[in-house]
């Protein structure tokens, strides 16, 4: 089974500890076994406090970290201080010589920081929350800093933006190691989003509407139900009775991408399902998802994914 260690320090945020714990704590395996053990670690077991009125009692220290298939660094209250940079010293370098090489190793938020004074970021693209990221930037120039994404990905090193980022995050681990299946079945159970791709902006201008200001939704729904058809931005627009021009603008202000970036996402999840899931040709499930020809799902399969189609559903066959 996969353990997934988490690192908790004095001032942890509650909620980002529930995410990693419910998430790879729902997964499960077509036979209903679980996929992950996910253990928390403190560099000092016992109890550690977190940014709100309670404490946790943690029962692992750093040791825990030796065992870990993965590692997810959590943000803890001073990170939103200002940040003095540096190599990681004493007891933090010290847990962090314990990881085995190979490991994966993700941060959520703030936690990149950690991740940063260990020098494993360095030549690598990063995130953290955007308020964060122009300290980021100063402290670690070696680091590739992209303050407006929701996670990145450099194979073992993953990092994600605030709090609701670090949901995306794990269900990108999770569909990355178990297939779209499990993740959009983990999200369904948590009820929340199944998949929002790395490079969508974090910073929304509108995720909510103005009360009485139209909103996209009816166009998402029905694109949703007819995924398989060529959609145009006038048809969609029609579902809410918008022009093209305010229909673009207003759907990029609520889903920070626009309508076309958002189906593409959308056609790529549907193509990846259908690979998993069904036998059917390539040529086939590039008219289920609404590209219209293979030669159009392979690159933007290639794009989104870094694998051909066909390369994509023999690597998940054979794991």
């Amino acid at each position: 089974m996969h353990r997934v260690v988490v690192l908790v320090r004095a001032g942890v945020l509650p909620i980002e500890l529930g995410i990693v714990h419910r998430l790879f704590g729902q997964a499960r395996s077509g036979e209903g076994k679980s996929l992950y053990d996910v253990v928390t670690c403190a560099l000092v077991p016992g109890e550690v406090q977190t940014d709100a009125d309670f404490t946790i009692a943690v029962a692992h220290g750093p040791q825990a970290l030796a065992d870990a298939d993965t590692v997810i660094v959590l943000s803890a209250a001073d990170d939103y201080g200002p940040q003095t940079g540096g190599p990681l010293q004493g007891p933090p370098a010290d847990a962090f010589a314990l990881i085995r090489p190979g490991t994966r190793i993700a941060s959520i938020c703030t936690g990149v920081f950690v991740l940063a004074a260990a020098g494993i970021l360095d030549g690598r693209r990063a995130t953290t929350h955007w308020r964060s990221a122009w300290q980021l930037r100063e402290l670690y120039p070696a680091i590739d800093v992209e303050e407006n994404v929701l996670y990145t990905d450099s194979g073992d090193v993953l990092t994600s933006a605030g709090v609701a980022a670090g949901l995306d995050l794990c269900l990108h681990m999770i569909r990355r190691d178990h297939g779209a299946a499990v993740a959009n079945e983990v999200a369904r159970g948590t009820v929340v989003a199944p998949h929002r791709e790395g490079g969508q902006a974090q910073f929304i201008s509108r995720p909510v509407p103005e009360p009485g200001v139209s909103s996209t939704a009816n166009a998402r729904a029905w694109a949703l139900r007819h995924l398989d058809r060529p959609l145009s931005l006038r048809e969609l627009a029609a579902c809410d009775s918008m022009s093209v021009r305010t229909f673009t603008r207003r759907f990029r202000e609520e889903i920070g991408v626009s309508p076309v970036q958002w189906l593409t996402q959308l056609r790529v999840e549907r193509a990846r399902q259908l690979l998993e899931e069904s036998d059917l040709p390539v040529d086939r499930i590039a008219t289920h998802a609404g590209f219209g020809t293979a030669a159009s799902l392979r690159q933007h399969f290639q794009t989104a994914v870094g694998v051909s189609p066909s390369m994509y559903r023999a690597t998940f066959r054979g794991a």
